[in-house]
């Protein structure tokens, strides 16, 4: 399949990681419901090196972030999401000469917030998409869902080589915030922000000539627990385990054997998702030969976006050139499972 647009989306609310600390330390969640220790992790971690700089929020209320019930949560995700779809989907569109009516297929990922029916239903909706046009959600893939998300893009055409298909992973990671004295929780806090990554996909190659293919995943059940999010007291609540730089590390450095095992065509570029720092740092440590600035680059400029990340760092490498006829990229994600998916990107 064809890579035929790629545009992002984040909301206009940007705020620096000492900003979040001057909004946390205000919160009663904060003042009252964390113990001392962990309120000093906190602000260690929002006003230390955090390879942050911002985070973009969509929730409107954001000085009550921590202090916000489940029912308000839901709201921002459900007046959030469809949003930031949107608004990385009509750039996308436009950059492939494309009107809404010309796609046949639209598939969304997500996993901080739920929705039935899911947020293809609402941006179908608010873009004026045809009546018989596919939609198609998945939820609960985590972090490592834009991969995924593409592979079913791929399974699309080729069932229907002819049909324009959209892709949309968008994320409200702060409609799923939630505080705790549990230090992965707290961590968790720090990292994540909201953005929403468009592509457009076809048959046949055309405008950004980027070809992808070759999709794996590992899937490690028993690392499950490290990275995922469970329900408590109605909300979502992040499990971050220290362990994680290392599994990721480990699975992307597996994946990328077997990739190499395939195909034996060189790997010029990794582009990841961005994790966090000592993820980011892991992976680089593993697999020394690759340089994971366009990752770095996102985490800095936004956080931790969730499943959006890795096509945010793919814009990013884009700047500064292709895949060359000779050597390919490869784009790789990880998260709740635990699981990691890997594919190619390639010039035709």
């Amino acid at each position: 399949m064809f890579l035929h647009a790629l545009a992002t989306a984040t909301p206009e609310r940007s705020l620096s990681q000492f900003d979040c600390w001057e909004i946390a330390k205000k919160s009663a969640a904060v003042t009252t419901g964390l113990t001392r220790r962990s309120q000093l992790i906190l602000r260690t971690v929002l006003r230390g090196d955090s390879g942050i700089n911002r985070r973009q929020f969509a929730v409107r209320d954001i000085d009550r972030i921590f202090d916000l019930d489940t029912d308000d949560l839901n709201a921002e995700f459900r007046h959030a999401a469809p949003a930031l779809s949107v608004s990385a989907l009509k750039p996308a569109l436009q950059q492939a000469g494309l009107n809404p009516a010309d796609l046949d297929a639209l598939v969304i990922c997500t996993c901080t917030g739920y929705l039935c029916p899911g947020v293809t239903s609402y941006v179908a909706e608010q873009l004026g998409l045809r009546s018989d046009i596919y939609l198609q959600d998945l939820v609960g893939l985590g972090c490592g869902a834009a991969i995924p998300a593409l592979r079913a893009v791929n399974n699309t055409l080729a069932e229907q080589p002819d049909a324009v298909v959209a892709c949309v992973a968008v994320e409200v990671c702060s409609a799923a915030f939630y505080l705790d004295d549990d230090p992965g929780v707290i961590i968790s806090a720090c990292l994540f922000g909201d953005g929403a990554a468009a592509t457009i996909w076809r048959g046949q190659p055309k405008g950004m000539n980027l070809r992808c293919h070759g999709f794996d995943t590992l899937h490690d059940p028993e690392n499950r627990d490290r990275i995922r999010f469970e329900h408590r007291h109605g909300k979502l609540r992040n499990l971050l385990h220290s362990s994680v730089p290392d599994l990721a590390a480990n699975a992307v450095a597996s994946l990328l054997g077997r990739t190499v095992t395939a195909n034996p065509r060189p790997i010029a570029q990794i582009v990841a998702h961005s994790g966090g720092k000592d993820v980011i740092e892991a992976v680089e440590t593993r697999l020394p030969a690759y340089d994971l600035t366009p990752t770095r680059e996102i985490l800095r400029r936004h956080g931790n976006m969730s499943s959006p990340s890795v096509l945010f760092a793919l814009e990013e490498a884009l700047k500064n050139g292709h895949p060359t006829s000779d050597m390919d990229w490869w784009l790789v994600t990880f998260g709740a499972g635990f699981s990691a998916h890997g594919c190619r990107v390639s010039s035709p």
